[in-house]
């Protein structure tokens, strides 16, 4: 009876979260699509104040004229960036509503899908804050649904994998993610607002916990599945935080018009980047709570890794090389052209291709004994002992050899070789063959 009654309770409690995560979504999602008419007017307006200019998407008035200029009307403009809002959302919110299908039983699934519905959708300074400036009545709802979403990903993750608080003290990040979050959503409020200073001292120690935090829990506490989780998720966040912050320093420096708030480049290079590049982080987490396809991602952070760097190795190469060589041309012929010649553009280009075979070997190589030991180890020990069985006419020790490299490669609880007897192979010679 005691059986019976906890799991009409715990039946009744995942109905009661499922209802309240239907009820959130459907509002967040709500009031972003009523929002969308308010921002595209709003786009279509110099901003004149913090308020609209802090909006994504905002130009100057300056801006604006530019952007006729050359040859684009502020209503293209206006409904091309309104569009790429919708989509971002549609697709954040795809993983969400799937993961709530899939997994509609678990509690961190739920919470989980619930953050990738309502992060962008409510999201402070995305569309759904015009709605807010149109309608100041909205202000107070609009901003508890933002800081829900932007406490949502501090919460996972705190929580993730398996939605418990490893280590406990982990409940204080909590509690600072949370008045971080109302700050962020309500910047108005008399104790939102404080020196810039003061941010990074409260922003580092507290995602340094969690990080360390997260490192303890994969070393000590998770599953092996639980590990290929951790392990997808931090590859989209590697992501995430690469293609953040590595665009901006290139551009600032080929494109100084970048560096400019409320510009075309500076507004087009964050379209182009920050919303794209976060797509990584639903993708890997819709994986990781899925647990579909799990261990291949240790072939993608393989190939990543060597790839990756195989890139920036030739790269670098191609650059001092055609740069190099035009300086020496430059000092042997005293002359200063600053345009590489096209025979040294060529010669630099078989070289690459001419290293790239072998520099990807050696990549690979460095990297499966840097980072996959068992691995690299377990293909020498199998090597060589394909090599010695060439060799080996001594029955007994290659059964030895062999089942000490089935310990050393797989190591399993425990090994027994069973070899037919010449009697048995004699009486049913196929099945001895």
């Amino acid at each position: 009876m005691n059986k019976i009654g906890a799991k009409r309770t715990s039946t009744s409690w995942m109905r009661a979260l499922r209802a309240l995560w239907l009820a959130l979504s459907i509002l967040a999602l709500g009031l972003f699509a009523a929002s969308l008419p308010a921002y595209y007017a709003l786009i279509q307006r110099p901003c004149n104040d913090p308020a609209t200019c802090n909006v994504a998407g905002a130009l100057t008035a300056q801006s604006l004229q530019q952007l006729t200029s050359m040859g684009f009307s502020i209503q293209a403009y206006a409904a091309l960036m309104t569009a790429f809002f919708t989509l971002i959302v549609a697709i954040w919110s795809g993983i969400g509503f799937l993961i709530f299908w899939r997994r509609p039983n678990d509690w961190f699934a739920l919470f989980t899908a619930l953050f990738l519905v309502i992060f962008n959708a409510t999201y402070p300074d995305f569309p759904i804050t015009a709605l807010a400036l149109a309608y100041p009545a909205l202000n107070v709802p609009i901003g508890i649904l933002g800081a829900l979403g932007v406490y949502s990903i501090i919460a996972f993750l705190v929580l993730f994998p398996n939605g418990r608080l490893v280590p406990r003290w982990l409940a204080l990040i909590l509690v600072l993610g949370a008045v971080g979050s109302i700050t962020t959503a309500f910047p108005n409020l008399p104790f939102g607002s404080g020196p810039e200073w003061l941010d990074p001292l409260i922003n580092i120690p507290q995602y340094a916990a969690i990080i360390g935090a997260q490192i303890y829990r994969y070393r000590k506490v998770s599953t092996p599945t639980e590990r290929q989780q951790t392990k997808w998720v931090v590859f989209g966040i590697v992501i995430v935080m690469i293609g953040i912050s590595l665009p901006y320093p290139l551009f600032s420096v080929l494109v100084p018009a970048s560096n400019q708030s409320n510009t075309i480049v500076s507004t087009l290079l964050g379209l182009l980047n920050y919303p794209i590049v976060l797509l990584a982080l639903p993708i890997t987490i819709g994986i990781a709570i899925l647990r579909s396809r799990l261990y291949e991602i240790d072939v993608i952070i393989n190939r990543t890794l060597v790839y990756g760097s195989l890139t920036a190795i030739l790269a670098l190469i191609y650059v001092a090389g055609v740069v190099g060589a035009q300086a020496i041309v430059n000092a042997f012929t005293q002359r200063q052209s600053s345009e590489p010649s096209p025979i040294l553009i060529v010669v630099t280009t078989l070289v690459i291709a001419a290293l790239f075979q072998p520099l990807r070997r050696r990549l690979q190589r460095v990297i499966d004994r840097r980072f996959y030991r068992h691995k690299y180890d377990a293909t020498r020990t199998l090597n060589a002992f394909s090599a010695r069985q060439r060799s080996e006419v001594d029955l007994n020790a290659l059964s030895q050899h062999l089942m000490a490299v089935v310990q050393e490669t797989m190591q399993p609880a425990h090994i027994s070789l069973w070899l037919r007897s010449s009697e048995t192979t004699a009486k049913h010679p196929r099945e001895g063959i």
